[in-house]
C-alpha cells in the first residue's frame, strides 16, 4: 500500500494510522535525520529557503575542507561561527522527542543522523543506537595528529583571542570533528548503517533532503532489501517516487501526531 500528499500537505489521520502499523509491526526500523528536524530548536538547515548557505553562499567555504585547510582567513570565518554557533543553546524539540519515543514504543534498531548537534541525545534517545554519521560538533579534532578533545575547550581558546587556535600536542589545523566536503566518513560509522539499512524492514527519512551522499544511499540499500519507506520532510526529494509513505508537513507537528497513532495501536499477533 501506498499513501502519499502533495507537497506542502501533511498526512491524513488514515494515512498516519496506516504508517504506525507499520511500524508497531516491524522487526527492524531505521530512521536517518537530517537538518530539517532541527530547524524548529532553531538550528537553520544549509539548503532550504532560509538556510546558512542558501542566505551566504561564502560561508559553504568553511565547511570544504580544502579550503578550510587552504586559507587561514576561511578557518577564521569558521570558528567565528562556531563561538556564536545556535547549536550551543538550541534544546531538543517536539521532533526529536518524537524519534526517541518511538524507539521506545517500537523496533527501532539504528538511528542515523546527519545532525552534528547532539539533540537526539539530549531528547534522551539512547546513545547506543545512534550513529552521527557527519560527526558532532561537540568535540575539536587535529587534521595533523590523532588528538580529540571536547569542543568547549578550544572554543575557550577562540574566546580568549586565539582567532586560528592550533593544536596544543603539535601545532597543526583543529577543526570541528564533523565531516567537511572533501573528508571522508568514518568507515565504521558507514558500515554500521549501511548494515542496519540491509536489514530493515521500515526505513525512515526525517528531515533530510537525501541528497548527499553517502548518506543518502542507505534508502536506496534499504528499498534493495524489500524495506517500506517513509519520508517525511517539508521540501521535495529525490525519492518521494520511490517512498511508500510522504509527507511535506511540518515534523513537530506530524512525528507526534504519528506517535500517538503508534501508541494507539497493538501489534499483529
Amino acid at each position: 500500500m501506498r499513501c502519499s500528499t502533495e507537497r506542502g500537505v501533511a498526512m491524513t489521520d488514515t494515512d498516519l494510522e496506516t504508517v504506525a502499523t507499520w511500524l508497531r509491526n516491524a522487526q527492524s526500523i531505521v530512521i536517518l535525520t537530517g537538518a530539517g528536524l532541527s530547524t524548529e530548536s532553531g538550528i537553520p538547515d544549509f539548503r532550504g529557503p532560509q538556510g546558512a548557505w542558501t542566505k551566504n553562499p561564502a560561508a559553504e567555504k568553511t565547511a570544504n575542507l580544502r579550503y578550510y585547510v587552504a586559507d587561514p582567513e576561511v578557518r577564521k570565518a569558521a570558528w567565528r561561527h562556531r563561538v556564536n554557533s545556535e547549536m550551543w543553546t538550541a534544546a531538543p524539540n517536539d521532533g526529536h522527542r518524537a524519534v526517541t519515543e518511538l524507539a521506545r514504543l517500537t523496533s527501532v534498531h539504528t538511528v542515523v543522523t546527519q545532525n552534528i548537534d547532539g539533540l537526539h541525545q539530549a531528547a534522551g534517545l539512547d546513545p547506543d543506537r545512534i550513529v552521527e554519521i557527519h560527526g558532532t560538533v561537540h568535540f575539536a579534532k587535529c587534521l595533523a595528529c590523532s588528538w580529540r578533545g571536547p569542543m568547549a575547550e578550544t572554543l575557550d581558546r577562540v574566546r580568549a583571542g586565539e582567532e586560528d587556535p592550533v593544536c596544543l600536542a603539535c601545532g597543526g589545523i583543529l577543526k570541528s570533528a564533523t565531516i567537511s566536503f572533501g573528508e571522508n566518513l568514518v568507515p565504521a560509522d558507514l558500515a554500521r548503517a549501511e548494515r542496519a539499512a540491509a536489514r530493515s524492514d521500515v526505513f525512515m527519512a526525517l528531515g533530510t533532503s537525501l541528497g548527499v551522499y553517502p548518506a543518502a544511499g542507505l534508502p536506496e540499500i534499504a528499498l534493495r532489501n524489500g524495506a517500506r519507506l517513509v519520508i517525511f520532510n517539508a521540501q521535495k526529494t529525490p525519492f518521494d517516487e520511490l517512498a511508500d509513505a510522504l509527507d511535506h508537513g511540518t515534523l513537530g507537528t506530524a512525528l507526534p501526531a504519528l506517535v500517538r497513532q503508534v501508541g494507539n495501536i497493538r501489534p499483529a499477533g
